[in-house]
């Protein structure tokens, strides 16, 4: 099967940074014409420019995937420049950090208005135009939809809920052309703890993730990538990542004892 995505037009929220941005990257590498949308403008021009300057094509186009008038809008704009759409990665999240004693009814609205009903959204919006082109849709999840940890209860149960979605969509679209892809990443080098319970980023906040378990974003982009050319149902990465799966699935109670015991370090 080919890697390559030339002619096609991949649409990818949270698109500014991170692995959304590498996934950009990724992307036009390999052919595509590839728009990046998300809430920092100026972030989002940076992705472009790269990739114009390495002879690829994208566009900016800001979206606020908590709004949904603003995914209907993007989405229109993208059917406008490019005719089609034949990938759409959801991938815009962050992630609310706090004990579940602390979080107020907002941090959980927040957390899950992104992580949650943006994603799904996301992916209700693009499904006829996917149709069109019996395209992709890819969900980004995290290891941390299927084990879990203290301090980040909000961001699980976010997580959590994409793996659910995931599962159900790959169902619903069964036999339309259309295939679903969840990912999910163990750690990767990210801004992603530079974001506040707000979602606002803090260039100087420190990340207390485990930095010799971080893959770089470009490493992971192309593993990603690979699996959405291949139509992967599920697609985990890291080996810890796909260990941390696998004890979560088959031995829970060690892995409990384990986070209990060692975990608490990496709390934020």
């Amino acid at each position: 099967m080919s890697k390559r995505f030339d002619g096609k037009i991949v649409w990818i929220t949270g698109g500014g940074s991170g692995l959304g941005r590498e996934m950009a990257f990724e992307f036009a590498r390999r052919g595509a014409s590839v728009v990046v949308s998300g809430r920092r403008v100026e972030r989002l021009e940076e992705t472009v420019n790269h990739i114009a300057e390495a002879g690829g094509t994208a566009h900016a186009i800001a979206c606020d995937v908590t709004d949904e008038d603003s995914i209907i809008a993007a989405l229109a704009q993208i059917i406008r420049i490019h005719g089609q759409l034949d990938v759409a990665v959801a991938n815009a999240g962050f992630s609310v950090a706090g004990r579940l004693e602390n979080l107020s009814a907002d941090d959980w609205r927040r957390q899950l208005d992104t992580n949650v009903i943006g994603l799904a959204i996301t992916a209700k919006h693009c499904l006829p135009a996917l149709r069109e082109t019996k395209g992709r849709i890819v969900l980004i999840g995290s290891v941390a939809g299927v084990v879990a940890a203290p301090g980040v209860g909000a961001y699980h149960a976010s997580k959590y809920a994409v793996r659910a979605i995931g599962q159900v969509l790959a169902m619903e679209v069964q036999g339309s052309g259309v295939t679903c892809t969840t990912i999910q990443p163990g750690f990767v080098k990210s801004e992603i703890a530079q974001v506040d319970n707000a979602g606002e980023f803090h260039a100087d906040r420190d990340d207390h993730r485990p930095h010799q378990l971080m893959w770089d974003t470009d490493r992971a982009a192309r593993v990603i990538v690979d699996a959405i050319a291949a139509r992967k149902r599920e697609f985990t990465f890291t080996a810890h990542g796909k260990a941390a799966v696998f004890l979560g699935q088959h031995a829970p109670g060690l892995v409990h004892m384990i986070i209990t015991r060692f975990g608490a370090k990496y709390q934020r």
